[in-house]
């Protein structure tokens, strides 16, 4: 039972990884590439998102009883 559930999730894993690259493909025929190639120049490895740390600390104030706002 556990081996053919490991080989359904191995499975969907890997059509997964096919949507993905199927995803990037189309964006990058919409976006001409440029968005990606900018991506791996590293024009946006300097701006932080900072969303992600506040949602972060909102989510661990939640848990100790806090107010978030």
């Amino acid at each position: 039972m556990a081996e053919s559930a490991k080989k359904v999730a191995e499975r969907a894993e890997e059509r997964l990884e096919q949507v993905a690259e199927n995803v990037r493909e189309r964006f990058d025929r919409i976006t001409d590439g440029g968005f990606t190639e900018k991506i791996r120049e590293g024009r946006f490895g300097d701006q932080v998102d900072h969303g992600v740390d506040r949602a972060r600390d909102d989510e661990r104030r939640r848990k100790q009883g806090g107010s978030t706002g």
